[in-house]
């Protein structure tokens, strides 16, 4: 991916979200229709208390936060980085 520069403070969420992938607020959205069994989306709309759409959409975001999660644990081990414990307690002080 491109480098765009470094963002200024008010575009920092758009630039990330943009950046790695991460959406924020409404995409385009499409209507699906889905099939599933009564007893599964029974379980899954008491587990979210919500209705049939929110439901569905919660179980896609899980699905997308379980997906970022194995790429991020992908990484372990891969990165190398240090930090100065006590400098940054400094920092807090």
């Amino acid at each position: 991916m491109e480098e765009l520069g470094a963002p200024k403070p008010h575009h920092a969420i758009l630039y990330t979200s943009t950046y790695y992938g991460i959406r924020t607020g409404m995409d385009d959205v499409r209507k699906i229709t889905v099939h599933v069994s009564e007893d599964l989306l029974t379980e899954a709309q008491a587990e979210t208390g919500q209705g049939v759409t929110e439901t569905v959409r919660a179980g896609l975001q899980l699905l997308r936060q379980r997906r970022a999660m194995q790429k991020a644990l992908a990484l372990q081990g891969k990165l190398k980085f240090s930090v100065d414990l006590m400098a940054l307690r400094r920092e807090e002080d």
